[in-house]
């Protein structure tokens, strides 16, 4: 097992999700694609959510291949799968079961990356630094919404009007996806040692078990709470700007990684020197604060200031999530509790796809971005109430 954050394993896993996820990112400009085939907002949040439905049912299958065979088998099979898929937005013109079909398998694709790529990570960063080295590697996860918000936009641009003003953001994202596959072959698989080392947890223990755990169940809530509230951001900015004219894509989103970069980059130690849950309540708080700016937004300038509170909260409430999860669960059955935290993501498109994309027809894009921020807040208010309680009892 790597203790050191400078191993080759896990800069290597750092380009391959980087990579993947440049290109998963380009896909922020895709709810534009479904509205040039004529879908209404509603309907391009029941079609994201499709994607997420897939990714939820593999979830299961996906932890217990990882606990029981490894971590890169399944990185490389997603790898190959993911470009496979990505190439068929090419031959995508209208919406019906075609989209339905490679929305499906572009969810399993992900699925299997996501999973697997941050438990990777997490097995290969040291345990008294955990929260600073999964801040780094979410870098490689946050740093391409930027770059996809842009060089989309510039893509975009270049295209011009008409039918195939999306086939150059489809062609580059392609060739990122067989780019990351080609990368992920170098990786080692250090499983088998740490399977031995990790015996005295026993055999994994499942699904069933990581859902029961008591100490777990507050970061789920919270966890779930977080990914349907960003929903609206991902799913619905491409769309909040080709309505309003206000910014861009790529300002919002280059604003949103900034943020969340610097406080990972310099100031990533903060939640292991001072404690997790006292960095993790400022962070939702600033989440809601962006939700709220974004709701008033007139100017380009809200549209930037807006993204940077959410950058915020997001730079340090992820990486906070994701170490509490490691910390608290057995090593035997990391692979599972991991796949159902990735999973919290796919249901928050799942929910918030939909819910939102209603909000948006029924009372526009500012009740929206209202809603996301009183979700927000009351999750954070229940996470904190629930999970004192029982972290009470466990220490008593």
């Amino acid at each position: 097992m790597a203790e050191s954050l400078s191993s080759r394993a896990f800069w290597l896993c750092f380009w391959v999700n980087m990579l993947q996820g440049t290109a998963f990112n380009l896909f922020l400009h895709f709810p534009g694609y479904l509205h040039d085939l004529g879908a209404g907002d509603a309907e391009i949040g029941w079609i994201s959510s499709i994607t997420a439905v897939a990714a939820i049912v593999l979830r299961p299958p996906i932890g217990r291949a990882m606990d029981r065979h490894g971590r890169r088998p399944v990185i490389l099979v997603g790898g190959v799968l993911n470009a496979a898929v990505v190439g068929l937005y090419l031959w995508i013109d209208s919406i019906g079961p075609a989209l339905y079909a490679v929305r499906v398998l572009h969810g399993l694709a992900e699925a299997m990356l996501f999973s697997a790529l941050f438990t990777y990570a997490a097995d290969h960063v040291p345990a008294r630094n955990r929260t600073q080295g999964l801040a780094w590697f979410g870098v490689s996860g946050m740093l391409p919404m930027a770059i996809g918000g842009v060089l989309g936009d510039r893509l975009l641009g270049l295209s011009g009007a008409g039918d195939a003003r999306f086939d150059a953001l489809f062609q580059v994202a392609l060739g990122l996806a067989v780019l990351s596959a080609m990368v992920s072959v170098a990786l080692p698989e250090a499983w088998r040692a740490r399977r031995a080392a990790a015996e005295g947890d026993g055999a994994p223990a499942g699904l069933r078990a990581a859902l029961r755990q008591s100490d777990l169940k507050p970061l789920w809530l919270i966890g779930g709470t977080f990914s349907v509230a960003v929903t609206a951001l991902f799913v619905f900015t491409r769309r909040f700007v080709d309505e309003t004219g206000i910014g861009s894509v790529g300002s919002f989103f280059t604003a949103y990684t900034v943020a969340a970069l610097f406080l990972r980059v310099f100031f990533g130690w903060l939640p292991d020197r001072i404690g997790p849950k006292r960095i993790l309540l400022p962070a939702l708080v600033a989440l809601a604060a962006g939700f709220l700016w974004l709701s008033q937004a007139t100017t380009d300038r809200d549209i930037v200031i807006g993204g940077l509170l959410c950058g915020i909260g997001h730079g340090y409430a992820f990486p906070i999530l994701f170490g509490m999860v490691v910390t608290r669960t057995p090593e035997a059955n990391r692979g599972m509790a991991m796949a159902v935290f990735t999973a919290l993501f796919d249901v928050g498109v799942l929910a918030g796809g939909p819910f939102f994309g209603l909000w948006i027809e029924r009372s526009g894009f500012s009740a929206m971005f209202f809603a996301a921020a009183a979700l927000t807040i009351l999750g954070t208010c229940v996470f904190y109430a629930w999970d004192g309680r029982v972290r009470d009892r466990h220490s008593g």
